[in-house]
């Protein structure tokens, strides 16, 4: 029997230990891990205990939320995070390039020492997540986010209940649907060529206006603060095609027939709207000569990082260095 002890607690040893060489840290995992939401589910430490310390830096996390292990994230950590610096919120496009935005926005985030979360929206579970609201495809992507930014604020102790969003295309679609729903959420926003828009027009049923909608129950939207937020929508002035762009009547009419008119358009609208509240017009539109619709071309060669950062942080301190990191 004491050998048989003995044997035991040898062979539990070296399992420890090679769990902690496979897995040395519970709360992240490897691009290449096979189930990702069974191995995160493996570990429900309170999230309380895990300081921002306990957690890789300068480094892509893949992440899968606590709550429910289906809903993924993506989180970078800078080397030094910046006191009173808000959280950085980036969402992909309908192309679901999410590790692209996280790898390609880590070194503004580095630079100014900023939080990034990036979320994933599968078409399995977040199918129309560009509408915020809409229950019936999925699960409510507005609602999905602030669970991840509890998260974050639980695993890190950063503040997450004000933080600055950027989306590209679909992504910038969520971005300005969900800052017209949540504004006092959002310190400012950067819209990469959504598609189509939320125009502030409340005799429009959503999702063309702010009237109400069986298409968004629940979700409620207020001028007087949406209004205040600053916001710049960056178009490429050549992305002026029809491919994945809503087109009917009705769009076509009230927001126009390429991302550039729909842009103009609603900054229009929206700094009307702002005058018509008495308050200073916050929303601007900045056209990009020779980008087309490509969030990589943007970044590549439009410049879209330090456009961003630019807009959201003021004047980079320091320059970004290498513009990709790879992901955990």
């Amino acid at each position: 029997m004491g050998l048989d002890r003995r044997l035991t607690s040898w062979w539990r040893h070296w399992a420890l230990l090679l769990a902690a060489l496979v897995c040395p840290d519970p709360g992240s995992s490897s691009a290449a891990a096979p189930d990702f939401a069974e191995s995160q589910s493996e570990s429900q430490a309170d999230p309380q205990a895990a300081p921002a310390e306990a957690l890789p830096r300068q480094q892509v996390l893949r992440r899968a939320l606590r709550s429910d292990t289906s809903q993924q994230y993506l989180l970078y950590l800078p080397a030094h995070i910046a006191a009173g610096e808000p959280v950085f919120v980036t969402v992909h496009g309908i192309s679901r390039n999410v590790d692209e935005h996280a790898t390609m926005f880590a070194p503004f985030a580095e630079a100014r020492g900023v939080v990034l979360i990036a979320p994933s929206f599968t078409e399995a579970d977040n199918e129309d997540y560009q509408r915020v609201g809409r229950g019936e495809s999925g699960k409510r992507s507005d609602q999905a986010l602030n669970d991840i930014l509890d998260e974050v604020h639980a695993l890190t102790g950063v503040d997450t209940h004000r933080y600055t969003l950027f989306g590209f295309s679909g992504g910038a679609q969520f971005a300005h649907r969900y800052l017209m729903a949540h504004p006092r959420r959002i310190e400012r926003a950067a819209l990469g060529a959504p598609g189509w828009y939320l125009f502030p027009d409340p005799r429009k049923p959503y999702p063309y206006g702010l009237g109400p909608s069986a298409d968004s129950p629940g979700v409620h939207f207020d001028p007087e603060h949406f209004l205040r937020v600053p916001v710049t929508v960056f178009v490429g002035a050549d992305d002026v095609g029809d491919v994945n762009l809503r087109v009917n009547p009705e769009v076509n009419r009230q927001q126009g027939l390429t991302r550039v008119q729909r842009a103009k358009r609603w900054t229009a609208a929206m700094r009307h709207a702002a005058e018509l509240q008495g308050l200073k017009p916050r929303v601007r539109c900045e056209v990009v000569p020779g980008i087309g619709h490509s969030f990589a071309d943007f970044m590549q060669k439009g410049q879209l990082g330090e456009r961003v950062f630019g807009f959201l942080y003021g004047d980079a301190p320091r320059a970004p260095g290498d513009t990709s990191v790879s992901l955990r």
